[in-house]
């Protein structure tokens, strides 16, 4: 019986290698809360405590881990994504103006954030030089636009 409780540490630190490697498959946080308690019952071995003991270590140092611990930094790991756009979604309803007129197969904007690009419009609608636009849809490196204000879209994410 020595002889296991001696060695108890090598047993723990493989639960815990264990624990982990299913932790990064899961990506949950579970059982790395499973492996701190693991890493507890490594020290109690190394301390002298008797199994039973150690094993009451890695179960309480657990449970509390995941009771407090775990949903603080759960909610911190899925909090909604950064509000701001990028690249083509920053583009879409941005105003400009027109520099040669757009029509369903030609034309050239300057948008407001000082972007120059091909234009087109999805309509057979010419819209003429000077004119106030909105982007609808990007296209490679085609703009789709319109004469008329897009309304702000919701895309849901909480």
């Amino acid at each position: 019986m020595d002889l296991v409780t001696d060695y108890a540490w090598i047993g723990w630190i493989a639960i815990i290698a264990i624990l982990l490697v299913i932790e990064m498959l899961s990506g949950e946080l579970t059982f790395l809360m499973l492996s701190i308690g693991g890493v507890a019952g490594v020290v109690s071995s190394l301390l002298g405590a008797p199994i039973w003991l150690q094993v009451i270590v890695v179960a309480v140092v657990a449970v509390i881990l995941l009771l407090f611990i775990r949903p603080p930094l759960l909610k911190r790991v899925k909090r909604p994504r950064d509000p701001q756009k990028f690249n083509v979604d920053a583009l879409m309803g941005i105003a400009g103006t027109v520099q040669q007129a757009v029509s369903p197969t030609t034309g050239t904007v300057k948008l407001s954030n000082g972007q120059t690009w091909t234009a087109r419009t999805s309509t057979a609608r010419q819209i003429p030089s000077g004119a106030l636009i909105y982007v609808q849809q990007v296209s490679g490196a085609t703009v789709y636009v319109t004469d008329q204000p897009i309304p702000p879209t919701n895309t849901g994410e909480n």
